[in-house]
């Protein structure tokens, strides 16, 4: 129990056991992009909260919330006209927190323990189909330095599924292209092996061949300063340019096609979720969806009143 003393507590204001909950946070190792987004939530909900109450945010006890207090910020929230979606990760911050106090004794019940999340209709990720890929793979000058760096993002994104946040925190020391393996840290700072490309093999080496520095860094501006995940996608703007493709593209739909081609190569959604990192398989299976010509395709071999009549 990491509050108060031998009997109870005798009182537990917001500010204290938001501090708390933060270094709960960090004893998971939760990032810091994650931490700062929990409090985010929890300090709106917690002035939303103390106005309800007519105190002031400081002389908030966490004991005096209760669920009429949710079901109200919930309905602002709606009149606000936030979507679903925003709703939904506010009250995954605010349960997370009421059961972090719940846990330490602070509270018998969470207040929001009976409150319903709002259904999300989640949308399919945008993914680049094979021929595109294949242009983006083409688009970027290999006779530079810099052009090769830009290789070397696209074949790691794409390649082996990094997110961005991974693919710029990679080190030279992470890759071991004997072995052809990656060494990845993900989300909560999780490490995973993933495997490289023999692409990516050879076009990791030609870029690190052409490099003078001493940076650990694998991936460099024109600096030689470790590459912001805000300039992968301005690269990404500059390379779907060239490939003329015609559509926005973004590092994380090169990881969406990662997982898309995997699986309609035949690959098990086991392996991919370990690639990917996936703590959760339903987080993997929205990417079993299939092309429509992969529909068509399999639809007129199997169903015999699809079949194509036979020439005479």
């Amino acid at each position: 129990m990491l509050f108060g003393e031998e009997g109870g507590v005798k009182e537990m204001l917001v500010d204290k056991a938001l501090d708390a909950f933060r270094a709960y946070l960090k004893s998971r190792n939760s990032s810091e992009l994650t931490i700062a987004a929990y409090q985010t939530d929890l300090i709106q909900f917690s002035e939303f909260a103390a106005h309800e109450l007519g105190l002031e945010v400081q002389s908030l006890d966490v004991r005096e919330i209760d669920k009429y207090i949710v079901r109200s910020y919930i309905g602002l929230l709606t009149e606000k006209n936030l979507s679903r979606k925003s709703i939904a990760r506010k009250l995954a911050s605010m349960r997370s927190f009421f059961k972090f106090l719940c846990r330490e004794g602070v509270l018998i019940q969470s207040p929001i323990q009976k409150i319903s999340t709002p259904k999300i209709s989640r949308n399919l990720p945008r993914f680049l189909f094979q021929e595109h890929m294949e242009k983006l793979l083409k688009a970027p000058d290999l006779n530079s330095k810099l052009g090769l760096r830009d290789q070397v993002i696209v074949e790691l994104l794409y390649g082996s599924g990094l997110r961005v946040s991974e693919l710029v925190g990679l080190n030279i020391s992470d890759i071991d292209l004997e072995a052809g393996l990656l060494r990845v840290r993900g989300k909560g700072r999780k490490e995973r092996i993933v495997p490289l490309t023999n692409a990516a093999i050879e076009t990791i080496r030609k870029y690190l061949s052409q490099r003078e520095d001493s940076q650990e860094a694998l991936i460099l501006n024109y600096q030689n300063t470790r590459l912001t995940s805000r300039s992968v996608r301005r690269i990404l703007d500059k390379l779907e340019k060239n490939a003329q493709l015609n559509q926005h593209i973004h590092p994380h739909m090169l990881r969406h096609t990662f997982a898309t081609h995997l699986l309609d190569g035949g690959a098990d959604l086991r392996s991919v979720q370990e690639l990917l990192g996936h703590k959760k398989l339903s987080s993997t299976q929205i990417y079993t969806h299939l092309t429509r010509q992969k529909l068509r395709d399999v639809y007129r071999r199997s169903h015999p009143r699809a079949k194509l009549p036979e020439s005479p």
